[in-house]
């Protein structure tokens, strides 16, 4: 593996060489796992670091993260940590551990174990690889379980009978990987995937981890992929017996993807948004408002992501109307579409192609969205006016005369508040 490892960028080789120190300090051996070695064999550009430690995840990542000078979270219960680096780079950090599922989809038992232990209970063999980085060690690739032939045959595979079992979101990883890289489900992992769909075992497993793994399918880099793929293995009925996406939904979402790159590529400066998020709402857009929130609340989104959802749902008919008119004054565009979220107004171009309904969008956040009054509360408070809820009115009233392009500078503006005072 050197060769493969001579080939990273310098930041990556630098946290490998202070975890090679650890180890040997520590006497703890360490090993490249999971997803890196899977992702450096391909030539994958993700260079996030899982490490696993033959010894206390916990102590090896606090050493680490001094020689760093980085945050640390720890994960006492799991005996896990993650190195907060900047960068978008992340480092977790476990203790090699076996896991025993004492039924169908429950939560697993865990308890130290060996490495061999550990990479067994990952779900596919390409993700079951490790290199050593310990000090001495010849970073040669560990491979069990046949990893790196599947890699190079294009196959998910299952490291045993009971893994779809076990682990019923390895369903939805199983998916993920092969729409990613556009591999194929080894036939007797297939027959084991579809045994477990037909059992229902995706309906027992916690909201919580369905929501983590759609999360994930949706942060791809073709959601529309996953979702066809999943839907023709499965259905969506663990989500909502209501799901059943078709033409319609796979149209919205071809373009879901051409609105995002129209606002990244148009306004980089903007704060960021869940991309993942407007393809979730995209999905549940044939739904009612109560049922999208009651499916946000099973799946333990976040209240400001349960927010989010509920502004995309209320994305209705008049809405859509009200916003093709030709006639609609900046006033009124900026009353509809402030209270929207960056991913409800993305959604909400997604919808139509009227010409009109697409520039009163674009005009929204290239002119409407950045406006401030030049004048504040100070102002009408030296003009002799008393503070009480007559403040936001006049302000309302002169961010609407400027929207309307009637007041222009600050002059103007305390030109108007006089006159409205009057």
């Amino acid at each position: 593996m050197k060769e493969y490892l001579e080939k990273l960028p310098q930041e990556i080789k630098y946290l490998i060489v202070l975890a090679r120190r650890v180890s040997k300090e520590t006497k703890m051996p360490a090993y490249l796992v999971g997803g890196f070695p899977r992702d450096l064999i391909l030539g994958a550009k993700d260079w996030d670091l899982d490490i696993t430690v033959e010894g206390n995840g916990i102590k090896f990542a606090e050493n680490l993260a001094k020689r760093l000078n980085s945050g640390l979270i720890r994960h006492e219960r799991f005996g896990t940590a993650t190195l907060i680096l900047g960068h978008r780079l992340k480092v977790d950090i476990a203790t090699t551990r076996k896991e025993i599922y004492p039924f169908n989809a429950s939560l697993p038992v865990v308890s130290p174990g060996s490495l061999r232990g550990d990479l067994l209970r990952r779900d596919f063999t390409i993700n079951a690889m490790a290199v050593s980085i310990s000090k001495g060690a010849d970073q040669a690739l560990i491979d069990i379980f046949g990893g790196k032939e599947d890699l190079a045959a294009g196959k998910i595979r299952v490291l045993h009978d009971l893994s779809f079992k076990d682990d019923p979101t390895r369903i939805l990883r199983a998916i993920r990987f092969q729409q990613r890289y556009n591999f194929k489900i080894e036939p007797k992992t297939f027959r084991f995937l579809k045994e477990a769909i037909k059992l229902d075992l995706l309906n027992k497993v916690n909201p919580h981890r369905l929501r983590d793994e759609l999360v994930l399918m949706f942060k791809e880099e073709n959601p529309l992929k996953q979702l066809k793929q999943l839907c023709v293995l499965g259905g969506l009925s663990f989500i909502s017996n209501k799901l059943q996406p078709g033409k319609p939904t796979y149209d919205l979402f071809k373009s879901v993807d051409k609105e995002i790159l129209w606002f990244r590529q148009n306004f980089p400066s903007h704060r960021q948004f869940d991309a993942w998020l407007v393809y979730f709402a995209a999905l549940l857009r044939p739904l009612t408002l109560v049922q999208g929130n009651k499916i946000s609340q099973r799946l333990g989104l976040s209240k400001e992501e349960e927010k989010k959802i509920v502004s995309c749902c209320k994305i209705n008919q008049r809405f859509i109307r009200r916003l093709k008119n030709k006639q609609a004054k900046p006033e009124q565009i900026f009353a509809l579409l402030k209270p929207l979220s960056y991913e409800a107004i993305i959604l909400l171009r997604s919808i139509s192609q009227d010409s009109t309904f697409k520039k009163h969008i674009a005009d929204f956040l290239m002119i409407y969205k950045g406006m401030r009054l030049c004048i504040s509360g100070d102002d009408l408070h030296s003009l002799g006016i008393l503070p009480g809820p007559r403040y936001q009115k006049i302000l309302n009233k002169v961010l609407v005369a400027r929207l309307n392009g009637r007041v222009k500078n600050r002059q103007e503006e305390l030109a108007l508040v006089r006159k409205i005072v009057k």
